[in-house]
């Protein structure tokens, strides 16, 4: 039987098995509206039971053996590996993929589990100074109930990347994955996990709307929540959170700035900043939003780049070979071309693109933009690369900064230019001559400003950070004297 057969899933939730949903949501392919199956949704009381069953099932899958936990991780990525061809497919139609994107997540996935499975070994305290004659240390323990609220564009590595570093740490988790991808973000996931052997009642996937994820964040029983998504949602999460005690860690969005230097080969920048601004239609939050180009190179960039955005063919990913696929629903769609004419209607110049084709967006370019057009100040979310000019470092450097986010910075060409330029840039992160978009499971991954709380995934330390809580032990050969 496949892996993801809706024999199994269809019109179902998974929490202690799959179980009938009382609510239902189609499965559609947004290149064709085409209905693909129907996923099933939890509900508020769903989330109750189940975070109470997470809780009770976590005190248990705390105590398995480090090997017994690295073992489920490795299973769980050898399924991944497995199914890839299936697992792609879903990418594809119900996110909209083109299917290299959709190999690459698939194989990114496949890494996260490899990489968390050596977490339940890595080391999780220190032995401390003591003044006192006894032993003193910190450990790390899991926190406990982990819920984890992941987005429609990367879906099942953003989910992932929470869940396994979670389970592999001695987590239990609430999983509630986009609607719109309820399947490659949520059902993917419960499905390896489960053939993998993980024990019942430790993961959960619960798909919903905004009550559902709120009542997976107010769960008593949760202490830390995952999510990644959308700045204003991401506010909202902080201060419910804050407001109850609870750790939050957000990964939010961007408009990620490629800064073009004096001197770089333009044939390659143009090509580094297509792929930037264009893979995955630009539904990424490491999209390079932002292209500030040297003066003398501003013309011929921006003609280059024009050129390979007009050759850019946009259509549907499942049965055509494209390079940009659908955007995730209309809504969207029509908010990307507001965005680019409204931009145009305030004196930006549109060198390609700007065109609907039926579900996905073309290839866009905007040049002669000031910094306070819409689409210079709005992370768009879309396949739109607006086109600025520098004349000094300095001047770079400011206008990189002068964004509310800060997650992703790309500078290309002279490396001693670009050190001394990265010392002034507030980002998560920073890479010299490569784009904005990359992503490894042993890096740590985060920004800053409304970008979000910082690196919270990716690599070992972030990931014990994120999911385990510290205490403080002491060991006495005797029972102490005391003055009282």
């Amino acid at each position: 039987m496949a892996l993801l057969d809706s024999d199994v899933w269809g019109k179902k939730f998974f929490s202690d098995g799959w179980r009938d949903a009382s609510a239902e949501q189609p499965v559609v392919e947004p290149a064709t509206g085409e209905q693909l199956a129907t996923a099933g949704l939890a509900t508020t009381e769903d989330v109750r039971r189940a975070s109470a069953r997470a809780a009770e099932a976590q005190r248990d899958w705390a105590a398995a053996s480090p090997q017994r936990r690295a073992a489920v991780l490795r299973r769980a990525g050898e399924l991944l590996a497995e199914h890839s061809a299936e697992i792609e497919e879903w990418l594809v139609r119900e996110a909209g993929s083109v299917r290299a994107k959709a190999a690459f997540e698939a194989r990114l996935a496949v890494s996260e589990c490899f990489e968390c499975a050596g977490l339940p070994t890595h080391p999780q305290g220190e032995v401390l100074t003591s003044e006192d004659a006894r032993w003193s240390f910190s450990r790390r323990r899991p926190a406990g109930v982990v819920s984890v609220i992941a987005p429609f564009n990367f879906p099942l590595v953003l989910g992932l990347r929470s869940v396994a570093p979670a389970l592999a740490l001695g987590n239990a988790v609430l999983l509630k994955p986009d609607p719109r991808t309820a399947v490659s973000g949520g059902v993917v996931i419960a499905r390896v996990f489960e053939e993998a052997g993980l024990p019942d009642g430790v993961l959960h996937l619960l798909p919903g709307d905004g009550p559902v994820g709120r009542a997976v964040v107010e769960a008593p029983e949760v202490r830390v929540v995952s999510f990644t998504g959308s700045t204003p949602v991401g506010r909202a999460i902080g201060e419910q959170a804050g407001r109850l005690l609870k750790r939050a860690h957000l990964e939010l969005g961007g408009n990620n700035a490629l800064v073009v230097l004096p001197g770089a080969d333009v044939r390659k920048a143009a090509s580094a900043g297509a792929f930037g601004s264009y893979l995955h239609q630009g539904q990424i939050c490491m999209t390079t939003g932002r292209h500030i180009v040297h003066e003398s190179l501003l013309e011929e960039y921006t003609a280059a780049l024009a050129a390979k955005a007009a050759a850019l063919p946009v259509g549907d990913p499942a049965r055509e070979d494209v390079a940009l696929g659908p955007l995730i629903d209309r809504r969207q769609l029509e908010r990307v071309h507001g965005i680019v004419t409204d931009s145009v209607a305030a004196g930006a110049t549109l060198a390609a693109g700007g065109e609907i084709v039926g579900a996905g967006y073309r290839a866009t370019v905007l040049s002669g933009l000031t910094t306070d057009m819409p689409a210079w100040r709005e992370e768009i979310f879309g396949p739109v690369a607006p086109v600025i000019g520098f004349s000094t470092p300095e001047e770079a450097a400011r206008i990189v900064n002068d964004c509310e986010y800060g997650l992703s910075v790309g500078i290309l060409g002279d490396v001693g230019t670009a050190m001394k330029l990265a010392d002034r840039i507030d980002s998560g992160k920073v890479h010299i001559n490569e784009q904005t978009v990359s992503d490894e499971p042993n890096a740590p991954f985060g920004g800053v400003k409304a970008s979000g709380t910082g690196s919270r995934f990716g690599g070992a330390a972030a990931n014990v950070e994120a999911f385990t809580e510290t205490q403080w032990l002491t060991v006495r050969p005797d029972i102490a004297d005391y003055p009282f």
